[in-house]
């Protein structure tokens, strides 16, 4: 599967549970998550997508960047298929 696919199973998904997902492309920024998705309740998730089967594969940019993220207070998920998604949705928002 592509990294693509799995970015469209994600945004079906997130749309089935009543939320949103937003593209997320920053120029001038680079590293910064693929998708911020925003779900019923105010939860806001920002989402790095990789192809499945890859467990991590972050560039230093990226694992910076997702570092400052959290530090401020923000959930940021690397996800590499729709079950970790589900799972992970299902057991913190």
């Amino acid at each position: 599967m592509l990294e693509s696919t799995l970015e469209q199973s994600v945004g079906k998904y997130i749309k089935s549970l009543g939320g949103c997902t937003f593209k997320w492309v920053s120029p001038g920024a680079t590293g910064v998550p693929d998708r911020i998705c925003i779900l019923p309740g105010g939860h806001v998730i920002f989402i790095e997508l990789k192809r499945p089967g890859r467990k991590n594969g972050l560039s230093e940019r990226q694992k910076k960047i997702l570092r400052v993220l959290e530090g401020l207070g923000c959930k940021v998920w690397c996800i590499n298929s729709l079950e970790d998604l589900k799972e992970r949705i299902a057991n913190e928002v």
